[in-house]
């Protein structure tokens, strides 16, 4: 079997470092900060899937189709929908002891759903059962490797667990990502070969200064994929979460919440989104997020009032008891008062391009969950799709570890001047010797101001200027901690880079994605973008093509594609 490396330890790591060690590969999973820390373990609304008999895959399906605005892949749709069940069984026999009711697995309605179909485990703590369960799991399996490898048993396979690693950059030879280079938990450098890496690093939500994302959510596998060639797509599409406690830290306030029955109002009590669109506060994600932007904008930046006192201090307190403790540790009663909220980065739809399988442009290089574009997502991801696109796809990965990768995958990619954007439209400037030094928060108050959750080509031109101009102060690294922020600095200059440039190059609003000069969408851009580095330092440049939606899939079949496989051993 193989040397897999899997960087990062949220549900789509875990699941792949799992499954992969059950498969006989030797697994190393590094992660950049403890074990149990990742995007996973915040997320709070639930894992959606067709598990009842009331619904079905193809309403999932169309429900997923109609959030994406015009941009998912169906195919990876499809696989989503139909693979998802089984996923979430694998989940319960590795220990997720979902939340239960007289009729059985207790469901959830969240916005855009037609069905009630999202499982949760501990009220609002999905995530957190996700991960304790799956953390368990993986510490099993590295005791079972080293407990063998301590009798003198002849094994090839198993896992080890490298904690406190980040990942700095991958390792490329002869166009085949060859491993990855990696800071230790002493501060050194090390190259790890490995004959496939999968990157389950999640999203970048340090680009923003209010974001529902843990500290650790910098970007560094889609910074590391781009240096080393692969293409990504969809940068463009970031999802703000329409409502986090506008208290500092910004808490997560689910949106499991509004599925219940409450109200979004403004300061002065009236319910603001039964203008807006008419699912109201059950509107899609970003309809949800700006409507709540422009309201505030209209009082002067206030945050808007989310009213659940209807709901009742029982129900509040025993569905939600993580939103609870957080309006609690804020001096906030919320099932007393309505609480303040506001929209917050919360998920990226873009990332690395890979095909069903988790394969990306480059030889030996997966990707799954959250730094990856698989296309299902679209240009707004349906609530709880996240969790379940992680365990589907990383499950899928694995399961293509077995197949022969002599070339890219994305054999479709051209630079035809047909299918390229005008240059002087993708193309971002090297940085310059005498380059302002910049901070991180300067970054992420650009970001904010310019490709948040209102945009404008005015104000995105102006950031892709002022960006070109820009480098990250110098830390002084005086331990590790040092060393892993000025790695992090960088990779979210790259990726504030790339993202305005995408934001720029897209002249239409869709999904996530609205510009006040370009209000409309056109379905002649109903098509993705992807993109790959222009060559030389990270700042010189983007090359840009439009494919249609779906064109891009592999034409390798693994027979059966939408064919889900239950786990063997949990």
């Amino acid at each position: 079997m193989t040397r897999v490396l899997v960087v990062g330890s949220g549900l789509a790591g875990l699941i792949a470092a799992v499954r992969a060690t059950d498969a006989g590969h030797r697994v190393t999973l590094v992660t950049k900060a403890g074990l149990p820390e990742s995007n996973t373990r915040y997320a709070q609304g639930g894992i959606a899937a067709a598990m009842f008999s009331d619904d079905s895959v193809d309403s999932h399906y169309l429900d997923t189709i109609r959030a994406g605005a015009g941009l998912c892949d169906p195919v990876a749709v499809r696989v989503l929908c139909s693979e998802g069940p089984a996923r979430v069984r694998d989940l319960i026999r590795f220990g997720v002891d979902f939340d239960r009711d007289e009729s059985g697995v207790t469901r959830g309605l969240e916005a855009a759903h037609s069905r009630s179909r999202v499982l949760h485990a501990g009220g609002d703590a999905t995530g957190a059962a996700i991960q304790a369960a799956l953390v368990a799991t993986v510490h099993e399996r590295a005791a079972r490797t080293r407990s063998l490898r301590e009798s003198g048993a002849a094994t090839q396979g198993g896992l080890s667990i490298r904690e406190h690693t980040m990942l700095t950059d991958l390792t490329v030879q002869d166009g085949r990502v060859t491993g990855a280079v990696l800071l230790g938990p002493d501060g050194d450098l090390r190259t790890t070969r490995a004959d496939n890496v999968i990157l389950a690093t999640g999203g970048a939500g340090a680009l923003y200064p209010h974001t529902t994302n843990p500290s650790v959510a910098t970007g560094d596998g889609v910074a590391a994929a781009w240096r080393a060639g692969a293409v990504v797509a969809d940068l463009e599409f970031y999802q703000f979460h329409p409502t986090a406690l506008a208290v500092p830290g910004t808490p997560l306030v689910s949106e499991a919440v509004r599925g219940e029955g409450a109200v979004l109002r403004n300061i002065h009590g009236h319910r603001f989104m039964q203008g807006v669109h008419p699912g109201a506060e059950l509107a899609p994600r970003d309809i949800v997020a700006r409507g709540i932007a422009r309201e505030m904008a209209r009082q002067n930046g206030a945050p808007v009032l989310l009213d659940a006192t209807a709901l009742g201090r029982d129900l509040l307190e025993r569905r939600f008891p993580t939103i609870t403790a957080a309006c609690r540790d804020a001096g906030l009663d919320w099932a007393a008062l309505p609480i303040p909220v506001a929209p917050a980065a919360h998920y990226w739809m873009g990332g690395v391009h890979t095909d069903i399988w988790g394969r990306s442009s480059l030889p030996g290089l997966f990707a799954v969950g959250e730094v990856a574009r698989t296309g299902a997502h679209g240009a707004n991801r349906l609530a709880s799709n996240s969790l379940l696109e992680a365990a589907v796809f990383a499950d899928r990965a694995v399961r293509a570890l077995r197949l022969p990768s002599d070339g890219p995958v994305h054999s479709g990619w051209t630079d035809s001047p047909g299918r390229v954007l005008a240059a002087s439209t993708i193309t971002t400037s090297a940085t310059p010797a005498n380059a302002t030094a910049v901070d991180r928060s300067d970054v992420q108050r650009l970001m904010w101001e310019s490709a948040g959750v209102l945009r404008s080509g005015e104000g995105l031109a102006a950031a892709s200027v002022a960006l070109a101009g820009w480098r990250m102060k110098p830390e002084q690294p005086a331990d590790v901690n040092m060393h892993v922020r000025a790695y992090e600095d960088a990779n979210l200059l790259d990726l504030a880079r790339a993202t305005v440039a995408a934001a720029l190059a897209r002249e239409e609003s869709r999904g996530a994605h609205h510009r006040s000069d370009f209000p409309d969408s056109r379905p002649e851009l109903a098509r993705t973008v992807l993109w790959r580095r222009g060559g030389g330092d990270p700042g010189t440049g983007m090359h840009a093509g439009l494919h249609d939606a779906g064109a891009m899939q592999s034409t390798t079949n693994l027979d059966h594609p939408t064919e889900a496989e239950e786990a063997i051993a949990c």
